[in-house]
C-alpha cells in the first residue's frame, strides 16, 4: 500500500504489523474502537538514525515537515501531586508548557518529564513516543491544528518505525482533549 504522505516504500495497516510495535501501542490498535477505522492507522518502517526531524524529512519527503506531530510527555504538579500527561503539537511548534499544559492541567508547574519517567511510564522507547496506547487516565493534551491535518506522522512507541494515521483520530483516543494554541511557534 502507498503511504497518503512522504516517501515510504511500504505502508502497512497498523492492525496486520502488531509485532511491529510496542505492547501498549499494539493493545490499543487491537481495542481501536474510534469512528476513523483501525486499518486507517498506518505503520511505515523507518531507520532510527534518521529519527532527527531535520534529518528525517531529507529522507523521506519534505511534505512531512508540516505534516508530522510530536508527543511529549509533561508533569503538572500541584500540592505535592504530580500529574503525568502527554501533549502532542505540530513537529514546527513547541509545547506551551507554561501556560496551555499547566492551566488545563490544573498545575502551580508544569516541566517535561524525565526522559526515564516518560519511558518508563508508558512502555515506549524515548523519540518514538506516542498518543497511540498511553497509560489508562492519562490527559492526552492535542493541538487543534494537528487534528485538522488529514494525515499526520507521529511516533510508533519505537525509534523505528512510525504512525501514519488521520489527524481527527487523535481527537478521538482516550483522556483526548483538543487545545487551540498548545503549539508556539
Amino acid at each position: 500500500m502507498r503511504a497518503p504522505i512522504g516517501d515510504f516504500d511500504t505502508a502497512t495497516p497498523a492492525p496486520d504489523c502488531l509485532d511491529e510495535l510496542t505492547a501498549p501501542v499494539a493493545d490499543a490498535v487491537r481495542r481501536w474502537q474510534g469512528a476513523v477505522p483501525a486499518d486507517r492507522i498506518l505503520y511505515v518502517d523507518t531507520e532510527p538514525q534518521w529519527a532527527d526531524t531535520a534529518v528525517f524529512v531529507e529522507h523521506y519527503g519534505r511534505d512531512l515537515l508540516e505534516r508530522s506531530a510530536n508527543c511529549v510527555v509533561v508533569a503538572g504538579k500541584r500540592a505535592g501531586e504530580t500529574t503525568l500527561a502527554a501533549c502532542v503539537v505540530l513537529s514546527t511548534t513547541r509545547v506551551d508548557v507554561n501556560g496551555a499544559v499547566r492551566r488545563q492541567l490544573g498545575a502551580r508547574k508544569a516541566s517535561f518529564a524525565s526522559m526515564e519517567t516518560a519511558t518508563g511510564e508508558t512502555g515506549m522507547e524515548y523519540g518514538g513516543i506516542t498518543p497511540v496506547g498511553l497509560p489508562t487516565g492519562w490527559p492526552l493534551l492535542v493541538d487543534s491544528a494537528v487534528v485538522d491535518l488529514p494525515y499526520v506522522l507521529v511516533g510508533s512507541g519505537r525509534r523505528r518505525g512510525k504512525l501514519l494515521l488521520p489527524g481527527k483520530a487523535l481527537a478521538e483516543l482516550p483522556g483526548a482533549v483538543v487545545l487551540e494554541g498548545l503549539g508556539l511557534t
